[in-house]
């Protein structure tokens, strides 16, 4: 009877500890690159500092970002909504969100975020009114007000596409090209070795940029009151991956991790050190960051939470689509479960991009 009664007043002194309080909320993104880390199972790859992270968090094993490209799938994120469904889904549009409608972060400075993006916005939308605090090169969660709960990302770019084929100097070289292991669908020569060689010594320094956010974050004395989330804006930057809307264009490496004093808002999947098989998109980004901040999502919005206050069920099938891409244009359409990934190009005269 008194460890019953014991137990009722923790709970209690819990709940009046967390009662009005929000959780802060890091995003570290990169871009351009699949789940080519060591926690996902990748020899080859050389990522100690996200590989660590997995170990405390969990990882999920089928995300994807719905579109291939980076200014749509952001598009995505930031709006809650498919970009197709509102003329936004070709590469460098810009459109207007319908009336009424805000991007997701609008939602968290009225809750009393202090919200930071660093830097890269590129959305195929207008912005109206102010989305960010702060969106630049310098914005950080340092700046916010004492006591103020934050939603900060950090958007890592050394690993995208352009830094593949840029010389590294030898003596910065990570990965040896000849253990690289070579897809089936692309030519095994030498300058293909040397490409994925240097795609994982980008992620590589990627990582050691990530574990630069993590450090900041424990020296102020915030991990234990953060949730993080890591993962890449769509998948490598290798030919067949990059603008495909195909599984290698859209599987991202995405891990979550939550805090103990958080751990009430994790997926009812959460295992520390675990991984998921649930379907998540990038549609799901929005509503499930409101979610953890204890927002109900508008119901305009496309995607379903999959963690926080109004977690929902999960869906039966995670889709990804293709437009315009620079001068080219394309109309492909795809569909995925667990198991298999349908892919239809409706430009048939076009070879599939």
């Amino acid at each position: 009877m008194r460890f019953f009664l014991a137990s009722i007043l923790v709970l209690v002194f819990y709940v009046n500890l967390t009662a009005g309080e929000l959780p802060d909320i890091l995003w570290i993104t990169c871009e351009d690159i699949g789940p080519h880390l060591g926690c996902y199972g990748d020899g080859y790859a050389t990522t100690p500092n996200l590989d660590a992270l997995a170990a405390k968090g969990m990882r999920y094993t089928n995300a994807i970002s719905n579109a291939p490209v980076c200014a749509v799938a952001r598009t995505t994120i930031i709006s809650g909504i498919y970009p197709p469904s509102i003329g936004a889904d070709h590469m460098r549009s810009l459109v207007n969100l319908p009336k009424d409608f805000r991007m997701f972060p609008h939602f968290l400075r009225d809750a009393g975020y202090y919200a930071t993006n660093n830097s890269k916005e590129d959305y195929n939308l207008e912005k109206t009114g102010r989305v960010w605090d702060v969106s630049s090169r310098n914005a950080h969660w340092k700046t916010r007000k004492q006591g103020q709960p934050f939603f900060a990302v950090f958007n890592l770019t050394i690993s995208h596409e352009s830094q593949i084929r840029n010389k590294i100097e030898e003596s910065n070289r990570i990965h040896d090209p000849a253990r690289a292991r070579v897809p089936a669908y692309h030519p095994d020569t030498p300058e293909v070795r040397r490409d994925w060689a240097q795609y994982y010594d980008r992620i590589t320094m990627m990582d050691r940029e990530a574990g630069d956010n993590l450090q900041q974050l424990q020296k102020a004395g915030l991990s234990d009151n953060t949730i993080i989330f890591f993962y890449s804006d769509h998948g490598s930057g290798m030919p067949r991956s990059k603008r495909s809307a195909c599984n290698s264009g859209l599987n991202v490496p995405f891990i979550v991790y939550f805090p103990e004093k958080w751990r009430h808002l994790a997926p009812k999947d959460y295992q520390p050190g675990g991984a998921s098989d649930r379907l998540i998109s990038f549609i799901d980004l929005a509503p499930t960051v409101l979610s953890l901040a204890e927002i109900k999502p508008p119901e305009w919005m496309q995607g379903a939470p999959f963690c926080g206050k109004y977690e929902a069920l999960e869906p039966e099938f995670s889709f990804g689509f293709r437009g315009r891409m620079d001068e080219r244009y394309d109309l492909v359409r795809s569909v995925r479960d667990k198991r298999y990934m349908y892919v239809r190009n409706y430009m048939p005269h076009r070879i599939a991009g």
